[in-house]
């Protein structure tokens, strides 16, 4: 069985989807119709920007998500038996599998983009990469901080796991995690705390974008990053959705469903190879691919 997999913030580069854009007419008009959504012309940022251009949330979301869904609308092959998303990416996988359309989808990307963007200049925060300890041994440490917001974040693979919380709180833990016998606690050059508490003030204003937007009933199964089983149900869909940006991305867990569901083979859709390097490390056997 085939899972397809899109990824998240951190996967983008300059030229992305360049050669999709020159190469494909029906791409071409997708970009096109993005540029006149968005009212500015993110494919030109996408395909000559700075990386400190492409770095900000608002055109780094949208154009991940670009680049993922044209590349799944333009495939001849694409055939997914279920489908999931890495963070943002759980928002290519909904428009990918039919739940959202793709003006919708883009819409919903960029409202959260600019939600989180506006969170982070709120709450001065960011994340931090822990690698080679438990998952246990992590949550352990970050509940230990009382005086500070620091959480799991993102479950990407046995031994590395994104955390996320205030500055000082993301200083306080990367030094017990060291102590604790970490291989690295490294932070990350991100613009705040994602899947945080400190994302709530942007959580209310996603919760209304996505209550206003029609959803349909999907193709297959979507692995959602909060509940990590597959979901096919729009109201659970949308629930999780919202739950997403305060909650940590399970994806670990998620894969690991995925392969007891039948998948043996995952698809990465979208820039970068980031996701095929995590699928191996959490299930060895797999089959891993690009479009």
């Amino acid at each position: 069985m085939k899972a397809y997999v899109f990824p998240g913030q951190g996967a983008q580069f300059s030229g992305m989807g360049k050669d999709l854009y020159e190469s494909n007419e029906d791409a071409k008009k997708l970009f096109e119709k993005a540029n006149e959504i968005l009212g500015f012309r993110i494919s030109d940022i996408m395909f000559e920007g700075s990386d400190e251009e492409l770095k900000q949330t608002k055109v780094t979301q949208p154009a991940i998500f670009l680049h993922s869904v044209i590349l799944a609308k333009t495939s001849l092959d694409f055939s997914p038996n279920m489908v999931a998303g890495h963070s943002l990416g759980e928002f290519s996988a909904l428009v990918a599998n039919g739940t959202l359309a793709f003006e919708d989808g883009l819409k919903l990307v960029y409202q959260r983009a600019l939600a989180m963007q506006e969170a982070c200049e709120i709450n001065p925060s960011g994340m931090a990469a822990i690698l080679g300890l438990e998952d246990e041994k992590v949550e352990e440490i970050c509940a230990s901080i009382k005086e500070e917001i620091v959480v799991p974040a993102n479950y990407n693979c046995p031994g590395q796991l994104v955390i996320s919380g205030t500055n000082k709180g993301i200083e306080i833990a990367c030094e017990k995690m060291k102590e604790a016998g970490a291989k690295r606690a490294l932070p990350l050059p991100v613009g705040g705390a994602f899947h945080s508490p400190l994302m709530e003030p942007a959580g209310e204003k996603l919760r209304k974008a996505i209550e206003s937007t029609t959803f349909h009933q999907p193709s297959c199964p979507v692995y959602q990053n909060v509940s990590t089983s597959g979901v096919s149900n729009v109201e659970e869909i949308k629930k999780n959705l919202i739950a997403q940006l305060t909650a940590p991305v399970k994806w670990t867990q998620s894969v690991q469903n995925m392969v007891a569901d039948g998948a043996t083979h995952f698809v990465e859709c979208g820039p970068g190879k980031v996701l095929q390097g995590l699928v191996k490390k959490i299930h060895k056997e797999a089959e891993v691919s690009s479009i």
